[in-house]
C-alpha cells in the first residue's frame, strides 16, 4: 500500500482532482461482440438508457468504444466504428452530466469524438496504432489515456508473453510518452494504463497489479481496467468444480473483479474503469478509507 500522488486533470468543462479519492470510470460498449457486454447496448436507446444508469449509481467518468479490441478482434474502418459512436455521443452530450472519454485507436475518430463532446481520449494502442491522435489531442487541450498492449488485438493473447512484464510494460509506456510529447502533448494532460489483459498472460496481469507502485514512478496518474476480465474467470474456473455452462457466473466475476480493484487501489491506481459501477463504486469507498482512513465517517 502507497500514498497516491494528488494530480490535477484540466477537461473542459471542469478539472478533476485524481488522488483525493478514487474515480470510478463507468464502461460503455457501443459495439456487438465485446468479449463482457458485446450486443448489450448496440441500440443508441440502450446505450443512453445504460449511461445515465452508470452515472447514477455513481461514475464519475463514462467510457464509450465502438471498436471491439477484445483477443481475437479483427477491427472496423473509421466509418463503420463512427456510425456507431456518434449518435450515442450526440445523446450522451446533453444528458449526461459527467463527462464523456472516448476509446479509439484513430486519430479521426478522436477528432470528430472531441468535436461531439468527449472530454478525454482513451487509446488502449498507446499511440502505436494511430501516433496522430497525440496532435488531435494537444490541439484540442484534451487528456489523453495511453495503455499499453503487446501486440495487436487480433494475436495478442498467442504472441509469446514478455519475459519480464513489468519492464515490458515500462519501456512500451515510456515511448508512448515520448510520442505524446514530440505532439506537444502536456505531461499534466497524460493518465498511464498498464492493459491488463492486453498481450499478457494470466499469471503477468496478477505481476503487474503487484507491481503498481513501480510503474506510479513514471510519475502520472493511474487508470487500472480488470473489470470481469479473463484471467479472473479463469482463475475462478479452478475453484469452482464443476463449472456451470456457460461458465462462470456474472455475480462470481463482480467478486473477483472486486478484488483486483481493492488491490489496483491500494496499490496506487487513482481512476478504475469497471462495467458494474454501484459495487465498485461501493469497493472504491472502502479502499480509500483503507489507503486514507481520514475519509471514513466519524464516529
Amino acid at each position: 500500500m502507497i500514498p497516491r500522488r494528488k494530480f490535477r486533470l484540466k477537461l473542459r468543462s471542469r478539472t478533476l482532482i485524481l488522488g483525493q479519492r478514487t474515480l470510478v470510470m463507468g464502461v460503455l460498449n457501443v459495439t456487438p461482440d465485446s468479449f463482457s457486454d458485446g450486443g448489450n447496448f448496440f441500440s443508441q436507446e440502450k446505450a443512453v438508457q445504460h449511461a445515465l444508469q452508470m452515472e447514477r449509481d455513481g461514475a464519475d467518468l463514462i467510457d464509450v468504444g465502438a471498436e471491439s479490441t477484445r483477443p481475437g478482434s479483427l477491427g472496423i474502418n473509421a466509418e463503420e466504428e463512427w456510425s456507431r459512436l456518434a449518435p450515442v455521443l450526440s445523446a450522451l452530450r446533453t444528458h449526461l452530466k459527467i463527462p464523456i472519454s472516448v476509446d479509439t485507436r484513430k486519430s479521426e475518430i478522436a477528432a470528430k469524438a472531441i468535436e461531439t463532446g468527449a472530454e478525454l481520449i482513451n487509446d488502449v494502442s498507446g499511440l502505436k496504432h494511430d501516433p496522430r491522435i497525440a496532435e488531435i489531442s494537444a490541439r484540442a487541450r484534451v487528456p489523453l489515456i495511453l495503455m499499453h498492449m503487446r501486440g495487436e488485438p487480433q494475436i495478442m493473447q498467442q504472441k509469446p508473453f514478455a519475459r519480464n512484464a513489468l519492464k515490458d510494460v515500462t519501456d512500451g509506456l515510456r515511448a508512448s510518452l515520448s510520442i505524446a510529447r514530440q505532439a506537444g502533448v502536456a505531461n499534466s494532460q497524460i493518465v498511464l494504463d498498464p492493459g491488463i489483459g492486453f498481450g499478457k498472460s494470466y499469471a503477468q496481469n496478477y505481476e503487474l497489479l503487484a507491481d503498481l507502485p513501480q510503474l506510479a514512478k513514471l510519475g502520472f496518474p493511474l487508470l487500472v481496467g480488470t473489470s470481469r476480465k479473463g484471467f479472473i474467470s479463469k482463475t475462478l474456473a479452478q475453484e469452482t468444480k464443476p463449472v456451470p455452462p456457460p461458465g462462470i457466473s456474472a455475480e462470481l466475476k463482480i467478486w473477483g473483479t472486486a478484488a483486483t480493484v481493492t488491490a489496483s487501489i491500494l496499490h496506487g491506481a487513482h481512476i478504475v474503469r469497471v462495467h458494474d459501477v454501484a459495487q465498485m463504486v461501493s469497493v472504491a469507498r472502502i479502499a480509500d478509507c483503507i489507503l486514507n482512513p481520514n475519509l471514513a465517517p466519524k464516529n
